[in-house]
């Protein structure tokens, strides 16, 4: 009997545990290690930071699913590896601290044939001085609780504006290293659109602060689409829709510390900004969970297996080389690491060979680059091909991964919501094609024109609100599951 352990329940983890069940049946093991109780349906925490949804509404305890498909299940934080076991034992094993809260605080090795880190990201906040809403000055969406205690700060915000005060709200990315730009984007106009619902859209001045060069990169690059015989850009889209809603845009950005009321933040032409606020929402920066990583010996093996990021080394090409040599064939497709073959990773926990859009510093040195997106799609494409492979590996012998799914050749949509409402929400559908541009494939763009493109509407909403649906009823594993794609 083999045994699976999966690190993480979000979509990439969940979804590889699930899968890994259905093919390996009874006669193996599947385990799944998370320190939350419950899953989270991320993109809708948007709609949580602006009251439109509880946190309810896009949680559900994970125990019961796990208990209902025959997998294991273990609330702890996984904080070291031993891929090549220890002194008492030789089988490769994990370590985990639980946070249940029957076993609180303990650790223990947990043996496994393979292992699946999908652990996600650190939400590093302390990267900038001030921000967060856990000592810091600043709100957050990550997770249901922030977006919550969003939503409440923001009806101050429109309580304060409805009594004629002037209010200054801020929303955005609070590093010059942030990724997870479209999730700052989609919170931008559903705050524009609550604010214009509830009639005080005069008395509030939005700003949307960004590490991105041009508004439309997401960090991807931009995208180019062609509409009605037309060639146009992500970036004029994106702009387009700004200059529609009043939103006062500020790209090359890179924030520096946070005071209380005050954000300070330097630009790609050298300059050192302050900007005064009411209410700022700044998505972290983020890194690998606090991992270790030791030999047989017990000797620290932590920079063979992890990257300085934090996230795992895969079967990319992590080779240093300038932008202009960097290539679609530098990243992963099979998500092994090269060391150790019985680990894998999926989702924001594998280390990306390099940015996609191109990386730029101030005068002074400080990083102003937008990280590679991993979430959504991909991610949920990730953990099933890894999953797949793995079952090949246990049921049929395979000495190598069976499936592949690079982002230099998978396709991506996002539905960006720009406002909650069944008569007059809207919202931003792009699809891109492949998600890391292949400028050997397509020369012109980097991008098949022909599965690239980007629309906006009252539809859109009707579609983001439908993949909450569905993406909720196949994560619960409701019958037919299997049915709805990645």
């Amino acid at each position: 009997m083999a045994r699976v352990v999966v690190l993480g329940a979000g979509v990439s983890g969940h979804t590889a545990a699930l899968y890994l069940k259905k093919r390996l049946g009874k006669a193996h093991d599947v385990v799944v290690v998370s320190p939350n109780s419950s899953y989270n349906w991320i993109p809708s925490n948007i709609w949580v930071g602006v009251g439109k949804m509880a946190a309810k509404d896009v949680v559900f305890p994970l125990a019961p699913v796990y208990k209902k498909k025959g997998i294991g299940f273990v609330q702890a934080k996984a904080f070291a590896l031993w891929p090549e076991g220890d002194a008492d034992d030789d089988r490769p094993a994990v370590e985990v601290e639980y946070t249940s809260a029957e076993r609180a605080g303990e650790t223990e090795k947990l043996r496994y044939d393979y292992v699946v880190n999908a652990t996600g990201p650190k939400l590093n906040f302390a990267a900038t001085p001030g921000l967060g809403p856990d000592g810091g000055y600043t709100v957050s969406v990550c997770t249901p609780t922030h977006a919550t205690q969003a939503s409440s700060k923001l009806d101050q915000v429109i309580k304060a504006a409805k009594s004629g005060e002037i209010q200054k709200v801020v929303i955005g990315v609070g590093h010059g290293t942030c990724t997870c730009e479209g999730a700052a984007f989609e919170y931008t106009f559903n705050v524009d659109h609550e604010l214009r619902e509830a009639g005080v859209r005069d008395n509030v001045e939005l700003t949307y602060l960004t590490n991105e060069n041009e508004l439309g990169d997401f960090g991807v690059g931009g995208m180019q689409f062609e509409q009605n015989g037309f060639r146009t850009t992500s970036q004029l889209w994106t702009e387009s829709l700004y200059r529609e809603r009043g939103v006062k845009a500020i790209t090359g950005a890179a924030v520096t510390s946070i005071d209380e009321g005050v954000i300070h933040y330097d630009q790609l032409d050298g300059s050192h900004n302050d900007m005064k606020f009411d209410f700022a929402m700044l998505l972290p920066p983020f890194r690998g969970a606090d991992w270790k990583a030791f030999d047989k010996a017990g000797e620290d093996i932590t920079g063979t297996v992890f990257a300085p990021s934090g996230f795992l080394k895969v079967d990319a090409n992590y080779t240093a080389k300038p932008y202009e040599e960097w290539s679609a064939k530098d990243w992963p497709r099979t998500y092994q690491n090269p060391t150790y073959k019985n680990v894998f990773a999926v989702g924001i926990a594998f280390a990306p060979p390099h940015q996609i859009s191109k990386p730029r510093a101030t005068p002074d040195g400080l990083a102003v680059a937008p990280a590679p997106p991993r979430t959504g799609m991909p991610s949920g494409t990730m953990g099933k091909i890894v999953a797949f492979s793995i079952a090949d590996m246990i049921l049929k012998g395979a000495t190598e991964p069976t499936h592949s799914a690079s982002m230099s050749e998978m396709a991506a949509a996002c539905v960006a919501s720009a406002g909650a409402g069944m008569r007059n929400g809207t919202a931003a559908a792009m699809t891109m094609s492949p998600v890391v541009p292949d400028w050997e494939k397509y020369p012109e763009t980097g991008r098949n024109l022909k599965e690239t493109f980007g629309e906006i509407g009252l539809a859109g909403h009707w579609v983001k609100r439908l993949l909450h649906t569905l993406f909720m009823y196949k994560a619960k594993v409701k019958p037919g599951w299997t049915w709805i794609p990645e």
